[in-house]
């Protein structure tokens, strides 16, 4: 009986065919999904460069979402403001026509009742809601409407009147990121945007003698102060001058308290950290469950209104046919109004400026990562098709070859 020799040649070209058979697989796997790097091995180096380039191109993406969707926000607030310059623009000229002193006081009371309504439009700009269904001027409290009317009779006027609008808006504003590290702020709070004269909080809470007995913070506009273990009223003077919030802090030479000034239109927020009582031992605030309510110490002496309070001085003026303050104070209240708006509305278009800028540069960049992410795994696929045809013609041709050169076995022969 002859016996078999070896089983070497079948088992080296079931190898070779084996690596034609992954060559072409790996061909295949390219021209289906586009890339030459299907498989970290295939070119480590590529891979490293090509997968830093998508996580780039990934970022530079959302950047471009993230500032088209401010340009929108922009863009709708930006109406708005418009609008309440518009009806602010009607107010004052209704401000002008009662402080002629040629209507009657019926006349100028049909004018405060004009006044009134615009003051409600007014209220309902304040309480617009955005595309997305969050509030345009709540800041952080987007969900809710910042501006509450309270309505109550006046001594010239039997029937319910507008006597207060509450802002119930409340912190931080929203921020996106525009670019690598840079972010732009997506709102302007209702305590900015409708505001209309510089706060200023007297303490009459003699603190000439205070000293801060632990460690806290509080918080002024969105900005902590940290305070100290023996702290005292200079040096809480000093700190809130250095920390960038938009106030000027002193002391007040007469009540020997603390006197916070804004320095441009806004309801200064304040609020002591959840540790520390340092404003409410000053005499500024008291404390407060409500974070949308107002806050401020019972002693302290506020000044210094928002819009609303603008309008509303100027219709009671008109209701009782005070011709002289309508004239003066009442003018120039609803011209401290406009001003501010129209502080705002620039603003508001810088930021958009800046936005759009940042949307460019992004768009010119997009394209050349993405070639740079095309030159280190994009496929060739005129090279890759000619080559997978090839290999297919070469990979015939073996197994004719293989089926010729092997021996028969006896497997063959059992049929």
């Amino acid at each position: 009986m002859r016996r078999v020799s070896t089983d070497m040649p079948n088992t080296d070209m079931q190898y070779y065919l084996r690596r034609q058979e992954d060559s072409i697989h790996n061909l295949q796997s390219q021209l289906a999904s586009g890339s030459r790097l299907n498989q970290l091995r295939d070119d480590p180096l590529a891979a490293t460069h090509a997968v830093r380039h998508k996580s780039y191109l990934a970022r530079l993406e959302r950047f471009e979402s993230n500032a088209l969707y401010a340009k929108d926000h922009f863009n709708q607030i930006d109406i708005y403001l418009q609008r309440s310059l518009d009806v602010l623009h009607r107010i004052r000229e209704l401000a002008v026509t009662g402080a002629n002193g040629i209507y009657s006081r019926e006349d100028t009371r049909h004018m405060g009742i004009e006044v009134n309504e615009l003051l409600k439009e007014l209220v309902s700009i304040s309480n617009a809601v955005g595309p997305d269904g969050l509030q345009l001027f709540a800041g952080d409290r987007a969900f809710s409407e910042p501006f509450r009317i309270v309505e109550g009779t006046i001594a010239d006027w039997g029937d319910m009147l507008v006597v207060n609008v509450e802002y119930r808006g409340s912190g931080p504003h929203r921020r996106t990121e525009i670019s690598e590290g840079t972010y732009t702020n997506l709102d302007i709070g209702g305590g900015e945007a409708f505001w209309a004269e510089r706060m200023q909080i007297f303490s009459q809470v003699d603190a000439s003698g205070w000293r801060a007995t632990e460690t806290g913070a509080f918080f002024i506009n969105g900005h902590e102060i940290p305070v100290m273990t023996g702290d005292t009223l200079p040096s809480i003077v000093a700190k809130i001058n250095e920390s960038g919030a938009s106030v000027r802090a002193s002391v007040d030479p007469q009540s020997r308290g603390l006197v916070i000034t804004g320095t441009n239109p806004h309801l200064i927020r304040m609020e002591d950290r959840q540790d520390s009582r340092t404003l409410e031992e000053l005499g500024i605030i008291q404390f407060n469950n409500d974070p949308g309510a107002p806050n401020w110490s019972p002693s302290a002496r506020v000044a210094g209104g928002s819009m609303f309070d603008m309008v509303i001085r100027l219709r009671d003026a008109l209701f009782r046919g005070d011709t002289m303050f309508v004239g003066g104070l009442g003018i120039g209240g609803i011209d401290s109004a406009m001003g501010n708006i129209r502080t705002r509305i620039t603003d508001v278009g810088s930021r958009q400026e800046r936005v759009m800028m940042s949307w460019h540069k992004i768009n010119e960049e997009i394209p050349n990562v993405t070639a740079m992410l095309a030159r280190e795994s994009a496929v060739d696929m005129i090279n890759v098709a000619t080559n997978l045809g090839m290999m297919d013609i070469a990979h015939r041709a073996s197994l004719q070859t293989a089926a010729r050169i092997i021996p028969q076995t006896l497997l063959d022969f059992l049929r």
